[in-house]
């Protein structure tokens, strides 16, 4: 079987059950759970599926955005280690916006504990993660707070975010692409982020392979506005290679 005929029917079976895993399909269509992994990846981009830990279910199941739960259990070990790359991009001093999103989140946590920096955000999981960190002088801005995302959002955010001159944003995105640029299904979370853009001096953009040809509703960047993407190794190096060639480094961890 070829792969478009196993991708075909492993749609089909995704609609007919509500949720296909790894494991099983692999036997089902005796194929390494690599080669499954693949697939999955092929239909969550071409938006047909969302993939969620050990499997997928089809993308009308998860409305126009999924909630905070869904979306931190994709791509787990990718944010991991691309939160780990991005501790690198920290300054030694200084202040620093944390955006909202489940891989900022990530490298929230993975702050070590002899950090010392100001840091900015309007992400309740990051507040929450860094509220008792001994080295960091956390700044929680205001706003209505979006149940989906845990952010807040709206005139107190945006007004918060325009007295702010940060020496790095972290910056967190449901798809990005040359083509379409950075991109997130709700207004008003774009609101944010383009105020979180221009509030740093660098904008460092974390973000998964998988978001990488995905295209949402509000457009609230480009590529070029960002001066790092640290993403992973599934992203292709012909793909970072062309991102790279309008402006934006690139490391895949």
């Amino acid at each position: 079987m070829y792969a478009p005929e196993r991708q075909q029917e492993i749609l089909r079976l995704a609609q007919e059950s509500g949720r296909v895993d790894v494991l099983s399909l692999a036997e089902e269509f005796q194929v390494t759970a690599e080669t499954v992994r693949r697939d999955l990846k092929a239909l969550d981009r071409a938006g047909l599926l969302r993939r969620v830990h050990g499997g997928a279910i089809p993308a009308g199941r998860l409305g126009f955005e999924p909630d905070l739960a869904e979306r931190d259990a994709v791509a787990a070990d990718e944010k991991d280690r691309i939160a780990r790359a991005a501790l690198a991009e920290l300054p030694a001093e200084g202040n620093v916006i944390v955006d909202a999103g489940t891989t900022t989140v990530r490298l929230a946590a993975a702050l070590p504990v002899d950090t010392a920096l100001t840091v900015v955000t309007h992400a309740l999981p990051v507040a929450a993660r860094l509220a008792d960190h001994p080295g960091v002088a956390l700044h929680l801005v205001g706003g209505r707070v979006r149940p989906r995302t845990r952010a807040a959002v709206d005139a107190w955010a945006l007004g918060a975010y325009a007295e702010v001159n940060a020496d790095v944003v972290f910056l967190a995105t449901n798809g990005f692409s040359p083509g379409s640029g950075l991109t997130t299904p709700d207004l008003a979370e774009a609101a944010v982020k383009r105020a979180v853009i221009r509030a740093a001096r660098r904008v460092v953009l974390l973000a998964d392979s998988g978001k990488f040809g995905q295209e949402h509703f509000a457009r609230f960047g480009d590529l070029t506005d960002v001066d790092l993407l640290i993403t992973d190794t599934g992203l292709s190096p012909d793909d970072a290679r062309s991102i790279e060639s309008r402006g934006t480094e690139v490391v895949r961890a």
